[in-house]
């Protein structure tokens, strides 16, 4: 079921998320500053691409630079991206075949967010560090 789930996804709407990211990576990428940022887009974007199967969890060792990082996220790309994932996940919504893939658009918005602090793992695996 996961790989129907992914096929679909990417049809109609991974790979035109991971296009928005890849774009937001090659930008913030071009400061020295802004890598971590270009490289936090460029891990999301890949995660978008295939999104059934792994879950977002927290990590533990995240700090105070996690959350600063977060807050400039935010600024800088976050906002765009998460919008690009409520209108996808809304008009996903529309269909009864979509809703599943709407709400999978929905669970990605928090990461799409604030991304520093969190990892993706495989759902049968949530509770191992890399």
């Amino acid at each position: 079921m996961k790989t129907i789930l992914n096929v679909i996804w990417l049809v109609l709407s991974g790979f035109w998320l991971f296009l928005g990211y890849l774009a937001a990576g090659i930008i913030l990428c071009i400061t020295i500053i802004g890598i971590p940022f270009g490289l936090a887009a460029f891990r999301i974007g890949v995660h978008t691409l295939w999104p059934f199967g792994y879950m977002v969890v927290d990590r533990s060792d995240a700090g105070a630079p996690s959350c600063i990082g977060n807050v400039l996220w935010l600024v800088l790309a976050g906002w765009w991206l998460a919008l690009g994932h409520i209108v996808t996940g809304l008009l996903l919504c529309l269909t009864i075949i979509g809703i599943p893939l709407g709400i999978a658009n929905f669970k990605l918005l928090p990461v799409s967010l604030m991304p520093f602090g969190k990892e993706i793992v495989p759902t049968d695996q949530p509770f191992a560090t890399r």
